[in-house]
């Protein structure tokens, strides 16, 4: 049965005159025992909280996006090492692992640190050899030569062997392209003795750029055959890389990949390689979420003292209800939307901040950097160039289900005080 409403008829809950009601003791000012200060406090408490959850949980969002994207696309999402590597084995095994479905490209590689000496500079480096079809395969870095171009990449166009170099690292050596990079190999002759060093040198063709520093700064791309040549490990790789469709499925497909490479091979996936960086990644954005959801949580708290004092000036009003015919539901209601319009407006207007935050959050560093002359975002400690923002929907979703949710629970318990208020002990003082 409905609340009887004030003058004794029947009205329905949280009907036209409950609501009037509660705005009208949201709105009143202090001289009239309400408590818009508070209100404001409270409002903008909870816009800001929900606002600084979206923003950062987008950032951190977008970081682990462009973090996986550019990382799996430089690197494989598979790896299959073991005595398949070794000459005709290896290339059976490469033919058998792309025909495994949701495999896009298998490419064997070679790995190793040497010493890049350039006119000026010198710098230790990381060599890869691979193939110069896989590595146009390889859209990540041929997609994003800065200078010079892939043309001669495995076919000494510039009459010497021609290599690619990250663009950070050419800048540190001094060397474009056309120029003449000499690389030290620790252990690239055998001789009767043992591994003697060697000394080659080679022509730089272009440069890349994938936007990660530690790439960037450390990289050289070398055709295979050379590779092999250069470090002693002729007839052979250090692995074959395997990219897939969806790299989230990756630990799902070895198996499969497994089995097309053979018996003697053992596979592992980018979640093991880098298992420590990928967890830790993971725990700190689920600690980040649970403080800024605390954080929440004490903004809507914040309704609590609000409505307190609210339900204390208007005691006489809710005897006054009382003796009129208002049920306690009423009562209940009329307070409780009072302080629950609080949470709804502070939660909506803090997704719009966040959300259009995020949007533009290119042109706000932009223009930071402007105003303070300092990057505010370096490649240099977060490996990425820019800040990377993300909305994940179903998140921003949760973020506003749990703001609403305390602003909801925190109204109950002075909302529900409210109803229980006796009229004549209400009335006995007035």
């Amino acid at each position: 049965m409905a609340d009887a409403g004030p003058i004794g008829g029947r009205a329905p809950p949280f009907g036209l005159w409950e609501r009037m009601l509660a705005g009208r003791y949201l709105r009143a000012k202090r001289s009239q025992g309400g408590v818009a200060l508070i209100s404001v406090i409270s409002f903008i408490g909870i816009m800001l909280a929900v606002a600084t959850l979206i923003i950062v949980m987008s950032v951190m969002n977008g970081f682990r996006s462009e973090l996986l994207g550019r990382i799996l696309g430089f690197n494989g999402h598979l790896f299959v090492a073991g005595p398949v590597l070794e000459g005709p084995l290896r290339d059976e095994a490469v033919q058998r692992i792309v025909k495994v479905p949701g495999v896009l490209q298998a490419a064997p590689i070679i790995e190793a640190q040497a010493i890049a000496m350039g006119p000026t500079q010198i710098s230790g480096a990381i060599v890869r050899g691979v193939a110069p079809k896989d590595l146009a395969a390889t859209t990540i870095v041929a997609g994003n030569i800065t200078r010079g171009s892939m043309r001669g990449f495995g076919s000494g166009e510039y009459g010497g062997d021609v290599i690619l170099v990250g663009e950070r690292l050419a800048q540190a050596l001094g060397v474009a392209p056309g120029d003449v990079l000499t690389l030290i190999s620790p252990s690239g002759g055998a001789t009767a003795f043992g591994g003697t060093p060697l000394q080659k040198a080679y022509t730089v063709g272009g440069t890349f750029a994938v936007g990660m520093s530690q790439y960037d700064q450390a990289y050289i791309y070398m055709p295979l055959a050379q590779a092999q040549l250069f470090f002693g490990r002729e007839g052979t790789a250090d692995v074959i890389e395997v990219k897939v469709a969806d790299p989230d499925q990756a630990p799902r497909m070895k198996a499969a990949v497994n089995r097309a490479a053979g018996p003697m091979a053992m596979v592992t996936d980018w979640t093991q390689r880098d298992s420590s960086f990928w967890g830790a990644l993971k725990v700190e954005r689920n600690v980040m979420r649970l403080i800024l959801m605390l954080l929440v949580a004490i903004a809507a708290m914040n309704i609590i003292s609000g409505l307190v004092m609210l339900v204390k000036n208007k005691g006489r009003d809710i005897a006054i209800l009382r003796t009129m015919g208002a049920g306690q539901g009423s009562i209940l209601r009329i307070f409780f939307m009072s302080g629950a319009s609080i949470g709804v407006l502070g939660t909506i207007v803090g997704l719009l901040i966040g959300v259009v935050f995020c949007t533009y959050i290119g042109p706000i560093q932009q223009f930071v950097e402007w105003a303070t002359g300092q990057a505010v975002f370096s490649s240099d400690v977060y490996f990425l160039e820019r800040i990377p923002a993300k909305v994940d929907w179903a998140e921003v979703a949760i973020i506003t289900s749990w703001a609403l949710g305390m602003s909801f629970l925190a109204t109950l318990p002075p909302a529900w005080r409210a109803s229980r208020l006796d009229p004549v002990e209400a009335l006995r003082y007035e």
